[in-house]
């Protein structure tokens, strides 16, 4: 009996003295993310996905229109969205904020920037303001380029028509997705035609395409081009469910430049999202002790070392 007590002592301060390491309930092992089509979203939710199958949990992507998106948040629908453009995207969020139905997780980008932009031979000429848009009609042919329908940017375009504040009164919003609007630009380009459209950074447009951002859009993109904060949002008690999966989340942050790589591979390379996100991973392997710092797989083993050995690290 004494033995007994002995060896069950002993084996009580060796499981003391072992690393606690919390574990999520099984329920939280599928993550449903949401992806409005844009390829620095696709580059995103991929790397999350490559680190999220070494952690043991699972990636569901949907890809949904941006209000979609946030009404599958607001309905419980979508659990994480790394992609709340800021200040684009306020309305969407004052919309969620008003219903109690999501949180912040952590802001994952910074010096991004989100407003319109023309061609630099078209800058030369003399366009470098939105005030200049409304000195050639014919030119532009009353025609600004926006990005796919119901994106909130082309709603902030048709305000700014409305408005009447650039004198754009006939003016009409064109809207397509994001590969689209690029290669009317494309076109446009290679003829030196007219043309204004959204632009954004992080994107391998500003490699691809010479072009010039817009001045003067401070009330309907925000100052300094459209600078914008790229933040994680969860729906409303997710982070409280599942608290490893959402410390992740916290950690993933990412960087300009990080952004244009994996999009480039994506874009220029053809390669999938995910290989392309794999790819970039295994060439700067430094990046994953922060993304998984005191996180651990859905079984609670240390998360670093699950990660490195799925990658093959």
């Amino acid at each position: 009996m004494k033995r007994h007590r002995i060896a069950a002592l002993f084996a009580l301060s060796v499981f003391a003295s072992s690393p606690a390491y919390a574990t999520d309930p099984q329920a939280c092992q599928t993550i449903r993310m949401s992806d409005p089509g844009w390829t620095d979203i696709n580059s995103t939710n991929a790397v999350a996905s490559v680190l999220l199958d070494g952690l043991g949990y699972e990636a569901d992507i949907k890809t949904l229109s941006v209000p979609i998106g946030y009404q599958s948040i607001k309905n419980g629908d979508i659990d994480v969205f790394l992609g709340n453009w800021m200040p684009a995207q306020k309305n969407y969020i004052d919309d969620l904020n008003e219903a109690d139905a999501a949180e912040v997780l952590t802001r994952n980008l910074t010096g991004a920037k989100f407003t319109l932009a023309v061609p630099t031979y078209v800058s030369e000429q003399g366009v470098t303001d939105f005030a200049d848009l409304s000195k050639h009609p014919e030119e532009f042919n009353k025609e600004i380029y926006g990005i796919e329908p119901g994106a909130p940017a082309n709603a902030n375009i048709l305000k700014m028509i409305e408005s009447g504040d650039f004198g754009l009164d006939g003016w009409e919003v064109v809207e397509s997705g994001e590969q689209a609007m690029l290669s009317q630009v494309t076109r446009a380009a290679r003829s030196k035609d007219w043309i204004v459209f959204l632009a954004w950074a992080p994107h391998p447009m500003n490699a691809d395409h010479d072009l010039t951002y817009l001045s003067g859009g401070d009330d309907y993109f925000g100052p300094n081009f459209g600078g914008a904060e790229v933040f994680t949002l969860a729906r409303k008690g997710w982070a409280g469910e599942c608290p490893n999966a959402a410390k992740f989340f916290k950690n993933l942050q990412f960087t300009v430049e990080m952004e244009n790589e994996i999009m480039g591979m994506i874009l220029q390379d053809g390669m999938e999202p995910k290989d392309a996100a794999e790819s970039w991973i295994k060439g700067n392997p430094d990046t994953l002790a922060p993304w998984v710092d005191g996180v651990t797989t859905i079984g609670g083993e240390p998360g670093f070392d699950a990660v490195k050995g799925a990658l093959g690290l």
